[in-house]
């Protein structure tokens, strides 16, 4: 079915276009108002601009490309399925809710505080968050590469995640998550992963104290520890490779470390541990 052109127009107000479908909107701008494009279907919109209040609620099957959505265009995308989203400058906070079916490519949101909660199946390229925190909380299926990330509390309670070359600046990040693997990336930031499950860090370059505590099934394949990682898996079961020293090693509960060298292993009277966890320094017999 062909859509129906809505070209150079401007709209405002509450719901001026509400249950549409089948619309490809062309250099359209969206003024002050309220729910602009609430419970359509099968929308295109193309160098469009969003400057009122919830544009996109209950939306099934929408495409957004090289837009705008300014501050006044807050909550946008909330309730909807089946977005693709590219060359876009998203100005706007509290982005994407409750939402299945998420495609962002080469998309900018510098004012990303409480993004991305309770969506799934979330595929992103391309794409920069600043003043992301609590981004992508409850969140599921998400796949994420050249990802750039500032903002704290990211991905907590979030499963089944895979991402590959990001810069992910973020304290608190991937608390109780379950199935998450980190691909050749840089995660900087105090109390790293704790509480997770099977988290998988390959190649990763890791910095801020405390990393990784009270984790089930970790594994690190090859992965760096900056000077100030220091007192790391406590009450953790990991399986870790490390390329560089670890400045500090406290309590594990079980596995094998190998690193390049530890500066201090703390084992005291609150270990956990059944077994004693092995830990071999490279060079050492």
């Amino acid at each position: 079915m062909g859509k129906e052109l809505i070209e150079n127009e401007e709209f405002g107000g509450e719901r001026p276009l509400f249950a549409r479908r089948n619309l490809y909107l062309k250099n359209v701008t969206f003024h002050a108002g309220e729910s602009a494009l609430k419970c359509c279907a099968n929308i295109e919109a193309d160098n469009c601009r969003f400057e009122g209040k919830y544009p996109f609620w209950h939306t099934d099957g929408f495409v957004v490309r090289n837009s705008i959505f300014t501050p006044g265009a807050r909550a946008a995308l909330w309730y909807s399925r089946n977005l693709v989203m590219t060359d876009t400058q998203v100005d706007a906070p509290k982005m994407f809710r409750e939402m299945d079916g998420i495609r962002l490519e080469n998309v900018n949101i510098p004012d990303a505080e409480e993004t991305l909660w309770h969506c799934s199946n979330v595929e992103a390229r391309n794409v920069e968050v600043k003043n992301a925190d609590y981004l992508f909380m409850h969140s599921n299926n998400i796949s994420l590469r050249n990802w750039r990330q500032d903002g704290n509390y990211s991905f907590q309670y979030c499963r089944n995640v895979e991402i590959h070359d990001a810069v992910i600046n973020s304290k608190d990040a991937f608390w109780e998550t379950e199935n998450v693997t980190i691909y050749d990336s840089v995660l900087t930031g105090e109390y790293l992963g704790w509480h997770s499950r099977r988290l998988h860090l390959v190649r990763c370059k890791i910095s801020g104290t405390q990393p990784l505590c009270y984790a089930e099934n970790l594994i690190l394949e090859d992965c760096e520890f900056a000077p100030d990682c220091d007192l790391a898996f406590e009450d953790s079961e990991v399986d870790a490779t490390i390329t560089t020293e670890v400045t500090s090693i406290k309590n594990p509960k079980s596995g094998f470390i190998r690193a390049a060298g530890v500066g201090e292993i703390i084992i005291d009277g609150n270990s956990k541990a059944v077994d004693p966890v092995e830990i071999k320094v490279d060079g050492e017999v």
